[in-house]
């Protein structure tokens, strides 16, 4: 499967009026974005909401209540805008739960054609697998996904279908998570009466809404930068290849500005925004800010320091975000692959100096990235290549959206991530036969 071209375009899987939703659960916020497909033309957002997270940290769950209260009021509001009442979501996980691997399976042909069946009954049997986790813990298989296909000795084949061969041989990329942040995030949502419908991994997701042609077919790297975590994701061949995570975002560029300044939270966080830059310049030294302090009121009480110790907290911090990437990536031997671009998405990339950071230390040409395959009505005319889906407001256009405009296409076209059988929904969370489910599939296909 290649995942070019406008892919969410007048799909005609899609009925007339269906209603499809995308649900992005992050540390700092909540979007809930709802869609429904026209008479004529591209799906068109039709509902928006979101609100400030509760519950989360570090992209896991810490307190159900909190999260479940945040994850009703932005269903709500969208819901309201639509003038529709859920029933289903595609929702998202990120950061170091993320596990990736690449498998190998191979399907005896005998010398005839290759139908649409063999490659059903080899996805299949990629869907009862887990990739290794070196933590060795439990994990939930998320996305199974094909990115290439050999038949004897002809590689680099994309679509198999009507060649003739006597072995096919597959490459399947399996995403997986820790199998409780999954179904303590799933369980969460259930308990909103609402059914998921796939969990898919974050910078998978940001990188169908912000990559183009060319940068998923010769190579890059999308980095989603959240509050409380930094994802990544590597796509080559109009596949994703790899993906991972690591706990840490935003959020502790605003706690080191609060313990360093010791200012509250959110001061530090307006301080990050107002005066922030991931790089220093000369004439910080002679800019000064105010600091309030903690416990203080009054400007009187205010500390006046030079905007250059604002960002002398702020660098370190993000300078140690793209070293680990950088670190993750040579690790895991797709560095090479994804060749010197790289996209940064997310809220946490918005930070002034950020793009010109990351450019300097992962030595890669770096640009924003912002969901490119969603346009607001305005922007339609004129437009290369099209709209996937219209509607979406100037304020949920960012970088800051692009996994929930992500999550949002997977939703139109599930066949984009290639998930495993497995239902999140109330009915199925306390099976405990997820596992048994898939083997079940693959057995139906095999025999």
């Amino acid at each position: 499967m290649k995942l070019l071209g406008n892919w969410l375009f007048a799909d005609p899987h899609v009925s007339r009026g269906e209603i499809f939703a995308a649900l992005d659960i992050g540390s700092s916020k909540i979007a809930c974005l709802i869609a429904r497909s026209e008479n004529e033309g591209p799906p068109r957002v039709v509902g928006i909401g979101h609100q400030l997270s509760e519950g989360m940290k570090q992209g896991g769950v810490s307190n159900m209540e909190a999260l479940q209260y945040a994850i009703g009021q932005a269903v709500s509001a969208a819901e309201q805008m639509a003038g529709e009442t859920l029933q289903r979501v595609t929702i998202n996980i990120s950061g170091a739960h993320l596990t990736s691997q690449t498998v190998d399976i191979e399907l005896p042909l005998g010398g005839r054609e290759v139908a649409e069946n063999d490659l059903a009954r080899i996805l299949a049997q990629g869907q009862t697998m887990v990739p290794d986790d070196p933590q060795n813990q439990s994990l939930e298989l998320l996305q199974t996904i094909p990115t290439g296909y050999s038949l004897d000795d002809q590689k680099g084949i994309h679509d198999p279908v009507g060649m003739t061969g006597s072995l096919l041989h597959a490459q399947i990329h399996l995403i997986a998570a820790g199998f409780g942040p999954v179904r303590t995030l799933a369980t969460a949502v259930a308990r909103c009466h609402l059914d998921v419908e796939q969990i898919v991994a974050a910078p998978y997701a940001s990188g169908l809404a912000c990559l183009v042609e060319d940068e998923m077919d010769l190579g890059s790297l999308v980095i989603d930068m959240g509050a409380g975590t930094t994802s990544y994701a590597v796509f080559f061949d109009g596949n994703v290849v790899f993906a991972g995570g690591i706990p840490m975002g935003g959020a502790h560029v605003t706690s080191d500005i609060a313990r360093g300044l010791t200012t509250s939270v959110a001061q530090a966080e307006r301080l990050k925004t107002l005066y922030g830059n991931a790089i220093q310049s000369p004439m910080d030294e002679r800019e000064s800010i105010d600091v309030p302090l903690v416990g203080e009121e009054g400007p009187e009480n205010s500390n006046h320091l030079p905007k250059a110790q604002l960002i002398r907290i702020i660098q370190p911090r993000m300078e140690e975000i793209f070293e680990l990437v950088r670190a993750r990536m040579e690790k895991s031997g797709f560095n090479d692959l994804a060749g010197r671009r790289v996209v940064l998405t997310g809220g946490a990339s918005q930070l002034p100096g950020a793009r010109e950071l990351a450019q300097r230390m992962l030595d890669k040409q770096v640009r924003l990235g912002r969901p490119l395959r969603v346009a607001r009505p305005s922007t339609l005319s004129g437009r290369s290549g099209g709209a996937s889906f219209t509607g979406l407001a100037e304020s949920t256009s960012g970088p800051a959206f692009a996994t929930t405009a992500g999550l949002l296409a997977i939703s139109m076209q599930p066949e984009l991530a290639s998930s495993s059988t497995t239902s999140f929904s109330t009915r199925t969370l306390n099976s405990g036969g997820s596992t048994l489910n898939r083997i079940g599939l693959w057995l139906k296909q095999n025999l």
